[in-house]
């Protein structure tokens, strides 16, 4: 339990059934400073005054259980070091597989249900192992923050509120006489807090490494930035005396510089096609028979929360082991870092997750790119090309110093496949 109204109704609803219950709320985060006083973040003691009041009205035995350790180790540090090189990370999705149904399961008896308060389903196969579905309530699903649990943790998982529309569970909340029924939903990472704002917490930890702003296409600089992890992709960057608003199309980590454009619409912001690694698939052992023939397998991926159904791809996997996403039709502000979770063609049945690594303009297969460098101050020279052939027509791309699609080079041009 958490102390929200979701965990509330959730414990209200299995009272109501023949199970032994014990409510635990995890504390995830140590907002002591160095001197052992509070400082502004979680608000846990609010949090755990709520659940235990909720706890007493439905006569049931509640514990805090002290996660704060684990949660630094497996979560905050390795998300601190996916900002601190400049990519955008999912702690939340990472938190539930490994400190809610990790460390806290680890916790409780093996033989015993985990019951949550997401708006996800869970439905048993043919052959007899689980599935994470969508939730009834599509503006409140949370499966996606799910996609990384492992079936093992799926198996003894327990959603109740699944099949529930929102408004029904603040009706039931009020129903019960819950003191947590008017609690409005959380925003953001718990523990940043809702009063600090997440750069300014960032930069308790993470020195400043400033770098240029520049145009997208042309190359011109507009101003300086304070640290890539400040920005994300299709953000909007505040940059003064522009004549129109500017946003981030891409950072480039190797020369530290956040590219912007004109509009929320541009085409620049927009992807054909991505890289993904660490690709976790809930049954581990069965990924889909076409995952690994050249055509792949057509499924929907869903780049970030609340991102409608997942939009429809053809996936497989390279021969380096890497999971390639295709989309039928351009996706806007796909941020390397965060985490996309792959649905079937339904875009109900989670199937598993994994890290947006890089993406692409088109298919890497449909074109070659080949590095040039800069001479004598000239435009760069095509590599040389099979004798006999005709003179191709070079796509040369508009902004000098930047291939949109590729991430390693300074200098690109783009050659026809021979």
């Amino acid at each position: 339990m958490s102390g929200g109204v979701d965990s509330s109704v959730t414990a209200a609803l299995l009272s109501e059934k023949d199970y032994h219950l014990s409510a635990i709320y995890m504390r995830n985060w140590d907002t002591r400073d160095e001197e052992g006083t509070d400082y502004v973040g979680c608000e846990w003691k609010k949090d755990w005054e709520d659940v235990q009041r909720v706890c007493r009205i439905l006569d049931i035995p509640c514990e805090m259980v002290d996660l704060s350790r684990q949660y630094w180790n497996r979560v905050f540090e390795p998300s601190l070091r996916a900002w601190e090189t400049g990519v955008t990370p999912n702690p939340d999705v990472w938190c539930n597989r490994e400190i809610k149904f990790g460390a806290l399961a680890e916790h409780t008896p093996s033989n015993a249900w985990l019951a949550t308060g997401h708006y996800a389903r869970k439905a048993w196969a043919e052959n007899g192992r689980p599935r994470l579905l969508r939730a009834a309530d599509k503006s409140k699903d949370q499966s996606y923050f799910l996609a990384s649990i492992r079936e093992n943790s799926l198996r003894r998982a327990l959603f109740p509120l699944g099949e529930l529309q929102k408004t029904h569970v603040r009706e039931l909340a009020a129903h019960y006489g819950l003191p947590t029924a008017e609690r409005p939903d959380s925003v953001g990472l718990c523990f940043v807090g809702e009063k600090t704002k997440f750069s300014s917490f960032l930069s308790q930890y993470i020195q400043p490494r400033p770098g240029p702003i520049k145009d997208y296409l042309t190359g011109q600089r507009y101003g300086t930035h304070e640290g890539l992890w400040y920005y994300t992709i299709g953000q909007r960057a505040s940059l003064g005396g522009m004549s129109q608003k500017m946003f981030v199309a891409e950072k480039d980590i190797p020369t530290n510089t956040v590219f912007v454009v004109p509009g929320s619409d541009h085409e620049a912001l927009y992807r054909s096609s991505m890289h993904v690694t660490g690709f976790s698939w809930i049954w581990a052992d069965a990924p889909p028979l076409d995952w690994c023939q050249p055509t792949g397998f057509r499924g929907r991926a869903m780049v970030r929360y609340r991102s409608s159904e997942g939009e429809f791809c053809q996936v497989k996997q390279t021969l380096q082991g890497e999971t390639v996403m295709t989309f039928e039709r351009p996706q806007k502000a796909i941020a390397p870092g965060q985490v996309v979770v792959l649905h079937d063609e339904s875009g109900e049945w989670i199937m598993g997750c994994g890290t947006i690594q890089r993406t692409f303009l088109e298919e890497p297969a449909q074109r070659k790119a080949t590095p040039c460098r800069e001479l004598d101050g000239h435009k760069p020279k095509p590599a040389p090309r099979p004798s006999g052939s005709p003179t191709p027509k070079v796509p040369w791309v508009k902004n000098p110093e930047r291939d949109p699609s590729v991430q390693s080079w300074q200098w690109w041009c783009v050659l026809p496949v021979y």
